[in-house]
């Protein structure tokens, strides 16, 4: 059998890691810890599949993806709204974690999913900080909202929560700014992406950290990973409208922020809205369109190195 039709499904929990290979029909089990990973990769390396594939699952799947893609195996980490669609497509009713594996392994094999770039050290540690930045601002929000109808002596101790927060969320950014700036590659892509008028350290950071394919992927790509590309609802004669779908969610969320900075001072990214308003472009679809044309922009600034200016645009965009 030609191993380069071989997919493996991986099935990962916290616990164990559960594997099946097709077309073979093989089975395995390790457990999701250090040895367990390792052993993991010398079966896959005695396997020799084409590709292997695992959900994304809240990161328990990380040690085992980062180690597979270490041994330069092609290593595919996917959307679990994806393969529970494709099983119910194709039937699958009964759900184990055998069961699940297999269903991973016959979408790979169906779909021959995107290969996940792996992220280095220093990527993995400023996304964990963005997270955990992220978690303390909707805390801070929870906060802040349950202030606003707290009574009597309620009011203290969530006003000293807020300060607490407060006090962490700038403690996060400094560190976060002196890392990017105590790396000279991390420092130059961030003052590249930074030289958009537009994008400010949080967008900056969270780009650098959450889509490391910026630069690598074309115009299509980027934008549909990102879920910013608007998909068609059309049928027969009915012409449906275009909506954007999927993607990665803070990627987008600090995109929408640039955006509607972008529209207010950048004066290619404001001309460009105006003419979508004018020619009766509702805001909101005006908005994502100015995502999607920032994004295109970066994603060049990135290929080419080449900083923003007014004048013109970066070669590709």
């Amino acid at each position: 059998m030609n191993s380069e039709s071989k997919v493996v499904g991986i099935d990962v929990s916290k616990a164990r890691l559960d594997g099946a290979v097709v077309p073979e029909g093989e089975s395995f089990s390790e457990l999701n810890d250090e040895a367990g990973v390792a052993a993991l990769v010398e079966r896959l390396k005695r396997l020799k599949p084409g590709l292997v594939v695992m959900e994304a699952t809240g990161g328990y799947e990380t040690s085992a993806a980062m180690a597979v893609s270490a041994a330069g195996i092609r290593m595919a980490v996917v959307n679990p709204r994806q393969i529970r669609d494709f099983a119910k497509a194709s039937g699958y009713l009964a759900k184990t974690d055998a069961i699940d594996a297999r269903v991973i392994a016959q979408f790979g094999l169906v779909i021959d999913p995107q290969v996940t770039l792996p992220a280095d050290e220093e990527t993995r540690e400023l996304q964990a900080m963005l997270a955990r930045r992220s978690q303390l601002i909707a805390m801070r929000t929870q906060e802040k909202n349950r202030l606003s109808v707290a009574l009597g002596s309620m009011r203290k101790p969530i006003k000293e929560h807020i300060a607490w927060l407060d006090r962490h969320i700038e403690g996060i950014d400094v560190d976060l700014t002196n890392k990017l700036r105590s790396s000279p590659a991390w420092k130059a892509k961030d003052d590249l992406l930074r030289s958009f008028k537009g994008i400010g350290p949080v967008n900056a950071r969270t780009m650098l950290a959450d889509l490391p394919e910026l630069g690598r992927l074309n115009r299509k790509q980027i934008a549909a990973l990102v879920g910013v590309a608007p998909f068609n609802c059309d049928s027969g004669s009915f012409k449906g409208q275009r909506h954007i779908w999927g993607g990665r969610a803070r990627v987008r969320t600090v995109l929408f922020m640039g955006a509607t900075t972008a529209i207010r001072f950048n004066p290619v990214i404001r001309t460009f809205y105006k003419g979508l308003i004018e020619r009766g472009k509702p805001h909101k679809v005006a908005v994502v369109a100015c995502m999607r044309k920032m994004l295109t922009i970066l994603n060049a600034m990135a290929k080419t190195q080449e900083p923003w200016r007014a004048d013109y645009r970066p070669r590709g965009a």
